[in-house]
């Protein structure tokens, strides 16, 4: 029998070993693959792993689920996992995406798998081809709710870096591109450019999304300052930066984010 996939993403240890225990109880063909404690985690756990499930909890810090999924985009079937009912119940019986509300009910979860089950069947594929627009309207729907539920959030406005025997203040607006750099990150700015400290993913999650965007697992890009955005193989792309020479890769789990611009 074939062996079925899957990814679990909560930032509670223990909401994800309940999970994985049910799973394996009911769906016992089922390998979790991977566990991620937040949004980002499970893009980049994604990529190395791919499965074919992803179960993913809406409310995670830093990258949140809802983003999360729009990386997976429909490389795989996405689970929501919510404490808030509410959210887009009546989207998701729609059939276009599925929901587990914590704490678990064995029940539902039972159902959930059922469906996992027939559409991972590949006479259900045009199926699910089919539905998949509706999938993109049931994102941006979560994504618009979690929005107005969380309220305004305050970002990074500097971003402090050694230069030379000075410690240079650098505007979060003069930013052209964030690069990772072993255990440093390389700050390109209208001045010049120095490593800092700080990793990616965290300057990921300070950073205001409406202005920057990370763009591939290594790099984060100030959206002012792409010029162009050229297709590559693979649905990767490359940016064209204004008024500089180099180009920075996009990667296929974050090639949404100019689709929607």
């Amino acid at each position: 029998m074939n062996r079925i996939t899957a990814l679990i993403a909560d930032d509670e240890p223990l909401l994800r070993e309940r999970l994985r225990s049910l799973l394996a109880r009911l769906w016992p063909e089922l390998d979790v693959v991977a566990e991620a404690r937040n949004g980002r985690e499970a893009v980049e756990m994604f990529d190395e792993h791919l499965p074919q499930v992803a179960f993913l909890d809406v409310h995670m810090p830093g990258l949140n689920g809802i983003d999360a999924a729009r990386s997976i985009d429909r490389r795989a079937l996405v689970v929501f996992v919510t404490a808030f009912e509410q959210y887009a119940v009546k989207a998701f019986e729609q059939g276009a995406l599925d929901y587990l509300v914590k704490p678990f009910d064995e029940q539902r979860l039972a159902d959930t798998i059922d469906r996992l089950r027939e559409r991972l069947q590949p006479s259900s594929a045009p199926v699910a081809g089919a539905a998949m627009p509706s999938i993109e309207q049931v994102i941006e729907h979560l994504s618009g709710e979690l929005r107005q539920r969380s309220g305004p959030r305050q970002f990074l406005q500097w971003i402090k870096a050694s230069v030379g025997s000075s410690v240079k203040l650098i505007p979060v607006e003069q930013v052209v591109y964030l690069r990772a750099d072993e255990k440093y990150t390389l700050v390109v700015w209208e001045g010049g450019e120095a490593l800092i400290r700080k990793t990616i993913r965290e300057l990921a999650d300070e950073l205001d999304p409406e202005r920057f965007a990370q763009v591939h697992r290594s790099v984060i890009v100030n959206l002012h300052e792409v010029s162009q955005v050229n297709r590559g193989p693979n649905e990767t792309a490359e940016i064209q930066l204004k008024g500089r020479r180099e180009m920075l890769p996009v990667s296929r789990s974050f090639v949404h984010v100019f689709r929607q611009m």
